[in-house]
């Protein structure tokens, strides 16, 4: 088995001491396990440099992971790095989309008997990365809002109930009801797919299925098949955000006829000033934004028992 180097954050979600060395006494009876801690961009290029040929586990939530796959494609290595994930995060949306295990122990298992395939990257005109899911409009006024909601439920959970969990789909449902809608230009592999004249409430690029703890915002968006899932909301009207909030929850919103649902390789979204959460970090406003996808741009440890996509040829 090969070594393996785990990063933890000190500011992770919901570290749990207890679980993550429960976690890492499973590995360490399999092979060599190093453990490094990390809270700022300068100690997480440090431990990076020092990685070598070992396998990198991210012992974190959604946060943790994208900072570690952007500090890999930053440096120019991720498309050597072998990456795997003890999810300890509060939402773990991209361990739900790869069917990887919450409990973290049940992960290890993962890391030490799972198989390696590749995954696919979205990345933006600046070279910024992102691993699941970006999204403009009401989407990104959900993460906002979802934030400061989450906060608010870690401080009341019970136990090992984590109520955090909620503050995405509370988000979704109060930006859903009195967002304003915003007129945008959008463009799927150079194709016209919505125009200014037809407002929207949100539109969400997604490489992994899940947002806010498990919100299937993207349904049907699988991270190995080299495309991006499109949702584009025209939801505009009360009855119609309520009915698209309630679809949403369910993650049933992407039949709806108000509702376009798409697949492809480039976006480019420009109009009304809007703003965006990639992978829950909150940025803008912006004016015009263009993503596309990197296929196989790196490595993943999976379940076997994973049901993902071929690699494309």
């Amino acid at each position: 088995m090969d070594p393996l180097l785990v990063i933890t954050n000190d500011d992770a979600g919901t570290a749990d001491d207890e679980a993550l060395e429960r976690a890492l006494d499973i590995m360490r009876k399999k092979c060599s396990v190093d453990v490094q801690s990390t809270s700022q961009p300068g100690e997480l290029d440090g431990v990076l440099q020092r990685a070598g040929s070992r396998r990198i586990v991210v012992a974190g939530g959604d946060g943790s992971l994208h900072a570690v796959i952007a500090a890999l494609y930053r440096r120019h290595e991720l498309g050597h790095a072998v990456v795997g994930l003890l999810p300890m995060g509060t939402g773990n949306d991209f361990a739900r989309s790869l069917e990887i295990p919450l409990d973290p122990e049940d992960a290890a298992h993962v890391v030490l008997s799972g198989v390696v395939r590749p995954m696919d990257l979205i990345v933006d005109e600046l070279g910024e990365v992102v691993v699941n899911n970006v999204h403009v409009g009401a989407g990104a006024e959900a993460s906002r809002r979802g934030a400061g909601i989450k906060e608010r439920l870690r401080a009341i959970g019970v136990g090992k109930v984590n109520l955090a969990k909620l503050g995405y789909p509370i988000g979704a449902v109060m930006s859903a009801l009195d967002e304003p809608s915003v007129h945008l230009h959008v463009e799927l592999d150079g194709k016209v797919v919505t125009d200014v004249d037809d407002p929207v409430l949100m539109v969400s690029i997604g490489n992994g299925a899940n947002v806010g703890g498990g919100t299937l915002l993207t349904p049907d968006a699988d991270p190995a098949d080299g495309k991006v899932d499109v949702m584009i909301s025209h939801a505009i009207g009360t009855k119609a955000r309520l009915g698209y909030a309630l679809h949403l929850r369910r993650g049933e919103h992407h039949r709806r006829d108000d509702v376009q649902y798409l697949r492809g390789s480039q976006v480019t979204i420009s109009g009304d000033a809007f703003w965006i959460s990639a992978d829950g970090e909150i940025s803008g406003p912006e004016r015009q934004r263009c993503w596309h996808v990197e296929p196989a741009a790196y490595s993943f440890i999976l379940p076997r028992s994973a049901g993902r996509s071929e690699p494309p040829s």
